[in-house]
């Protein structure tokens, strides 16, 4: 190639060179200048969500107050009966308002704010009765969080009945047996629980007027009904123990493995409710009572068999007269 040719050439590259150069630091500053603008934009936008998210949450939590009395006001507006005590109902555990004498019945439907029972063998409803001299509140039908109510919504009802006046809350339950010494229809007393529960229902900024930021957990199952339900258990030949429930979201049932797990943990017996109730009425200084009737044994492995929801409403049918009979017990000595 001719020298001039070769040097047309250099020069060339060299002023495609310095344009790449010039397009690099043009580049470069562009970044850095939508680095500099987008950083503190995000960082705002953030600031502002999360400022909105807890205004939102805190809102909610006093919003709920509100809706305590708003309710608890409905329900006074169709009775005047004062409950002394609350139950709450468990799967395959409804015939229970049979023993009592009957005088209100309020659907959930009706009630400000109350979450809808779904599930099969829960009726839906608030009843005001006498058991024996007792007055009672019992709530005929529970929720759970995994029918999509949220914990809130979950134990708003503990929240009223407490509101409606009621000393103490009984709360039975369904469950799988995990302890190898635990047969079908037993009755497990609750001291403790497991709680696996993906969400709280205490969770958020916390209103005074409810209960305190942090509850202690040590006495949460009142030991004197426990008592109570244990030598009534023994005078009337009812196979009954005291242990401890776990509880997991559901609705499926357990794997092997999981109940291997619970096992270990230490748990006698694992449902799907419950503890966020237990959880709201230790928070709100509500003595609390768990009886758990054994619908299924679940350890160990080799006596795991395929249960379905009716396999557990009948074992809790066979089982009722016994848990009824305790609760009956405990209501009589309180």
């Amino acid at each position: 190639m001719p020298a001039t040719s070769r040097s047309a050439a250099n020069c060339s590259a060299k002023l495609r060179f310095a344009a790449v150069q010039r397009s690099f630091a043009s580049y470069q500053y562009s970044e850095a200048l939508l680095r500099t603008v987008q950083l503190p934009l995000l960082l705002i936008i953030g600031e502002t969500k999360f400022r909105r998210t807890n205004l939102r949450s805190e809102a909610s939590q006093y919003v709920m107050y509100e809706q305590i009395q708003e309710a608890v006001a409905y329900i006074r507006s169709q009775t005047d009966f004062q409950p002394r005590s609350g139950v709450i109902l468990g799967t395959g555990l409804g015939n229970f308002t049979d023993d009592l004498q009957v005088l209100a019945e309020i659907p959930y439907t009706e009630i400000p704010h109350f979450a809808r029972s779904t599930v099969e063998s829960h009726k839906g409803k608030l009843v005001f009765g006498l058991l024996g001299k007792h007055p009672l509140v019992v709530m005929a039908g529970r929720f759970h969080y995994y029918e999509g109510w949220t914990m809130q919504q979950i134990t708003f009802p503990v929240r009223v009945m407490r509101y409606l006046g009621i000393e103490r809350l009984i709360i039975t339950n369904a469950s799988g047996g995990v302890n190898p010494h635990l047969q079908g229809g037993d009755i497990v007393v609750v001291r403790d629980h497991i709680n696996l529960l993906p969400e709280h229902p205490l969770r958020g900024p916390n209103d005074e007027r409810l209960g305190p930021r942090f509850p202690d957990m040590l006495h949460t199952y009142d030991k004197n009904m426990r008592r109570i339900a244990l030598d009534a258990a023994k005078a009337m030949g009812i196979r009954a123990f005291e242990g401890v429930y776990s509880v997991l979201q559901g609705p499926n049932l357990e794997t092997p493995a999981e109940y291997e797990m619970l096992h270990r943990l230490g748990s006698d017996c694992t449902g799907m409710s419950s503890v966020p109730e237990a959880l709201v009425a230790k928070h709100m200084e509500l003595p609390v009572a768990m009886l758990s009737m054994v619908a299924n044994v679940s350890y160990p492995p080799s006596a795991i068999k395929e249960t379905s929801l009716e396999d557990v409403i009948a074992v809790a049918r066979e089982a009722e007269p016994k848990l009824r009979r305790l609760v009956a017990a405990i209501l009589e000595k309180v």
